[in-house]
């Protein structure tokens, strides 16, 4: 073998190296930047490893897996059925891996004195049925409903567990980002809104909900999502290629690493309840949270 071969076999060795360890990861806003944080432990562990993450929402990182321009979507919801005929056509199969959960909070202005609703009352008003605080306790005052954009995961929970997958009010005032509904509820008394947990922060308050018609309310937080006392809860996946699995198993295992969950946690989601030891085999780690 002379020299030129020998340089050549270096560099595609080294290609192929790269090409392993490279990830590109896109999707959801509200995994974003619990990702983002995984992201930069995991390459404190692996110098050579190359983690690329980007939002656009759940629909755009599962819509980017069949055009290879994600090798993981990020997902606030679980694949649809279109999405899942279109990946068959193409001759995908979408692993699914639930990485966290996550309680979404409905918040309001500081200032609004209600403190609690119900299901009923929020289905209500994000369909428009309900137009005025006073109506729900509150002063007289306009209700001013946002939500996510349709392309959002977060919408599509929504709309699935508080309206039980009835239509939003036309007139609703869409956002492009959880941050954007926190200012603008921030901004705007009348307002109400819906964001993840890990994003409360003191400039808007959250309702204690009730899905048992008033008989028992709770205010979202990490403890109420764990025990099952705040009903608002979804779990938070990650979508990748089969194909792909050597690729993007290196890092999928090291969030659902003890470490990694201990950042989920720190990140105000809740881990994934992982399996107890010794109920899988060596080296399937990136299955404990796969949905079967």
């Amino acid at each position: 073998m002379n020299k030129r071969t020998v340089a050549l076999s270096i560099l595609c060795a080294l290609s192929f190296q790269g090409i392993l360890h490279a990830q590109r990861v896109k999707g959801s806003d509200t995994l974003l930047p619990l990702t983002q944080e995984l992201a930069e432990q995991y390459l404190k562990k692996d110098p050579d490893a190359e983690v690329i993450v980007t939002g656009g929402g759940s629909g755009v990182g599962i819509a980017a897996l069949p055009e290879n321009t994600t090798d993981i979507a990020m997902a606030s919801r679980q694949i649809k059925f279109s999405e899942k005929m279109k990946f068959a056509e193409l001759g995908l199969d979408a692993e699914e891996v639930v990485v966290a959960y996550d309680a979404l909070a409905v918040v309001v202005n500081p200032s609004n004195p209600v403190e609690r609703l119900t299901r009923e009352q929020l289905e209500a008003i994000f369909r428009g049925k309900i137009t005025n605080w006073k109506d729900v306790g509150g002063e007289d005052r306009k209700i001013v409903v946002y939500s996510r954009e349709t392309s959002s995961g977060t919408y599509e929970f929504f709309k699935e567990s508080v309206l039980e997958n009835k239509n939003y009010m036309s007139s609703i005032l869409s956002m492009p980002a959880t941050g954007a509904i926190i200012q603008s509820v921030r901004q705007t008394k009348g307002a109400i809104g819906y964001i993840g947990l890990a994003y409360l922060n003191p400039y808007v308050k959250p309702l204690a909900v009730s899905y048992d018609g008033g008989a028992h309310y709770a205010v979202p937080s990490v403890e109420t999502a764990a025990d099952g006392s705040y009903p608002i809860v979804r779990p938070l996946y990650y979508y990748y290629d089969s194909r792909k699995e050597a690729q993007v198993s290196p890092f999928i295992s090291y969030v659902l690493s003890p470490e990694g969950q201990e950042s989920v946690l720190e990140q105000g989601f809740i881990p994934v309840k992982m399996e107890e030891p010794g109920t899988q085999e060596e080296g399937t780690a990136v299955e404990s949270g796969r949905k079967q």
